[in-house]
């Protein structure tokens, strides 16, 4: 039976209009296994260790800058006598499938996932990044007038200062050889495609001919990707897209059902309490109350 490591569903001000977060922390004794449907990148600033992006290791210093795709599964080791202190920037897919902000932010990353998915920045390189990290993470919890908009920009530069690096850095000789380069474009591209059109009325025939791929191979991609089948994982897509939106806006519970793609509300009311184990409607009530709701 394959095991799928801990699968992280929610972060702080995930459901926000907005959904980004950026905090320090110090481990003393690395983070476990995990992956997760959202974009993270950390940038270290302190203490030594590594750090495994599907079963790949690396090295964790000051300077390093880590950038982990959806259901990448990925672990951390803090070296013995040592703190690993780094920055940690959890945010929505939407972000970076936007089209509206100058630079099509949405293409950024498309097609560059063989890439390695961390970079070492030198001394003044490094400086700048953790500069640039510190005033991202300062205006984060600031919350002043157009936060948002200067946050977004600061994770733009952030994000292609990262890519620029990666590009220029050689590939070691003793780095193992890409496994399966196209494959995993091919995954990629599909969940980015899902991610961008989940309000359609998608189905795995219409995936598997727009990718060229069997249904079957289809299926397996997904699952592998994901640990879910197609359905589940668009289930739970449109599910997270609603849980938003019923914190987030005054729009009835029957137009969000329909705007994250459920037919109807029925269904959708049905699923919604089946997994988040609320209606909707109170799922809404205890967000405006500030209880804490399953997600």
């Amino acid at each position: 039976m394959t095991h799928y490591p801990e699968y992280l569903r929610t972060y702080p001000n995930m459901h926000a209009p907005f959904p980004f977060h950026i905090g320090l922390h110090r481990l003393t004794a690395g983070y476990p296994a995990h992956r997760h449907d959202f974009l993270e990148f950390s940038f270290v600033v302190e203490g030594s260790g590594s750090e495994t992006i599907d079963g790949v290791r690396h090295p964790m210093v000051p300077g390093t800058f880590t950038f982990i795709l959806p259901y990448q599964v990925h672990e951390l080791f803090t070296d013995p006598g040592s703190t690993l202190v780094l920055y940690n920037c959890n945010f929505g897919m939407e972000l970076l499938v936007e089209t509206g902000m100058s630079g099509a932010f949405g293409e950024l990353f498309a097609g560059l996932d063989a890439l390695p998915a961390h970079a070492q920045f030198g001394e003044r390189a490094m400086e700048e990044m953790k500069r640039l990290v510190e005033d991202m993470h300062r205006e984060y919890r600031a919350d002043d007038r157009w936060r948002d908009t200067l946050l977004k920009a600061k994770l733009m530069e952030t994000l292609v200062r990262f890519d620029r690096l990666r590009q220029r850095e050689p590939i070691p000789p003793s780095a193992p050889p890409p496994i399966a380069t196209s494959r995993r474009s091919t995954v990629w591209a599909v969940i980015r495609y899902i991610h961008s059109n989940y309000q359609e009325e998608l189905t795995l025939t219409e995936l598997a001919r727009k990718f060229s791929l069997s249904v079957s191979r289809m299926s397996e991609v997904i699952k592998e990707a994901t640990g879910q089948t197609f359905v589940r994982f668009l289930h739970e897509l449109r599910l997270r897209q609603a849980s938003s939106l019923l914190a987030s806006t005054d729009m009835s519970v029957t137009d969000i059902a329909h705007e994250v793609g459920f037919g109807s509300y029925k269904t959708f009311s049905r699923m919604f309490k089946e997994s988040r184990g609320v209606a909707p409607t109170d799922y809404r009530k205890q967000k405006k109350r500030g209880v804490t709701a399953p997600v």
